[in-house]
């Protein structure tokens, strides 16, 4: 069992944290907001008032913040991990960020005598809550092989992609899909209900055939009843979209659809849908269908 730092108790951080506590392993969470601590100090873990209390005896340091400034200023800022771990700590980064970040993040690790994880996950808060998170992992494959027993309690499909910054890599593409994905449920559904079809059972049948997806099978019914909930939120996912974006200008790679999504993410956001689900995508289409949004 390890000594555990967990910095960024948020939807998917307080489960992932919880789960760690109750595998056996010593869990320190640290949160901005204290009140966030609560879940994981009922599963007998302990709150820390500072990064630096946190981590000060941790083994392994778990970092699941919103962006790459947030993960810059948790990691290297002043009074951050870098400062106050012990020497050879290794660090997993859960956080989905800019993929050059994490590699100009991995260097400054390795400077100061640090093991860094790029981990994003993918699952939204029914994964972190069910255990079943996909983890695409860059770093050492030695760093990887360390890591594995702290990420098998957390996911359930866990792969080392390649060296740092390609889990993050991998991670873009996914939100790339996933936002792909929605947006075209939610256009399927309105135009099914716009034609009077029973849309519950539409989408049983659409379920079982080459249209049914993990996202329909999440998201449909969120849509069906208007309920958007954040698992996941629009303004994270308008982040991963811009990330996504100008990932593929600098690779020289042409993302058609995936711009199109990406500016009805923003859409979104703008017309103050940030703070709900990213299937909330749904809202947008009744908009543009000239249908006041319930």
């Amino acid at each position: 069992m390890s000594t555990i730092a967990f910095i960024g108790l948020g939807i998917m951080g307080s489960p992932m944290a919880v789960h760690l506590a109750k595998a056996g392993h010593q869990v320190i969470g640290y949160n901005r907001s204290p009140e966030r601590t609560a879940a994981l100090v009922h599963a007998g873990g302990t709150a820390a008032e500072s990064i630096a209390q946190a981590v000060a005896d941790a083994d392994v340091i778990a970092v699941m913040v919103p962006d790459s400034p947030d993960v810059q200023s948790v990691l290297a800022g002043e009074h951050g991990v870098f400062d106050h771990a012990k020497p050879g700590a290794l660090i997993i980064d859960f956080s989905s960020i800019r993929p050059d970040v994490t590699t100009e993040l991995a260097t400054q690790a390795t400077e100061r005598g640090f093991r860094l994880l790029d981990a994003p996950v993918s699952g939204g808060e029914a994964g972190a809550i069910n255990a079943a998170l996909s983890i695409m992992v860059g770093g050492s494959a030695e760093d990887f092989a360390a890591a594995k027993p702290i990420l098998d309690v957390v996911g359930k499909t866990i792969v080392h992609v390649g060296p740092s910054g390609s889990g993050q890599t991998v991670k873009a593409a996914n939100q790339l899909i996933v936002a792909g994905n929605i947006e075209l449920l939610a256009e399927a559904i309105v135009f099914l209900e716009a034609y009077g079809v029973d849309t519950t059972a539409a989408v049983e049948v659409l379920g079982g055939g080459l249209a049914g997806s993990a996202v329909l099978n999440q998201k449909a019914q969120k849509m069906l009843d208007r309920s958007f909930d954040p698992g996941f939120r629009i303004e994270l996912h308008h982040k991963d979209l811009g990330i996504v974006t100008a990932a593929a200008r600098e690779a020289g790679v042409v993302t058609p659809l995936g711009a199109v999504v990406a500016q009805l993410m923003a859409s979104a956001r703008a017309n103050g849908d940030g703070g709900l689900d990213h299937s909330a995508l749904f809202r947008g289409v009744e908009r543009l269908s000239g249908r006041k949004p319930e």
